[in-house]
């Protein structure tokens, strides 16, 4: 359950960060280059709805990976500046935060474990 979770996150947030970064390069076509629209109206409007599901996705995804309100504070503030969703989705992954309470009975994803694993009675 919380490796689902956690891919539904870091999916959500490289996309709010990619979002952000075509918005930021749509704005620089338009305003420094004068290439007209460059694409903001469009870019802005995808970028609207990713950064909601972040914030939506974030959310949800609290609880199952037993993220404390602090933890889950810093994930919708890294939602604002420009592609820290992705900074925090890397932090996240490195300090076992996206792992949940039950890595070892659900899998989790336990990439960046202190300690190695230990198998599950079936």
């Amino acid at each position: 359950m919380s490796s689902k979770a956690a891919l539904v996150f870091r999916v959500a947030a490289v996309a709010e960060a990619l979002s952000w970064a075509g918005l930021l390069v749509g704005m620089f076509l338009k305003r420094v280059v004068g290439a007209g629209d460059g694409g903001v109206p469009v870019l802005g409007m995808v970028h609207g709805v990713v950064f909601v599901l972040y914030v939506l996705v974030s959310l949800s995804v609290a609880k199952s990976l037993g993220w404390r309100p602090k933890t889950l504070i810093l994930a919708l503030l890294a939602s604002l500046p420009p592609l820290f969703t992705w900074l925090f989705e890397s932090w996240a992954l490195r300090s076992g935060k996206l792992d949940g309470p039950q890595r070892l009975s659900h899998g989790g994803v336990g990439l960046f474990a202190g300690k190695s694993p230990e198998p599950v009675a079936v």
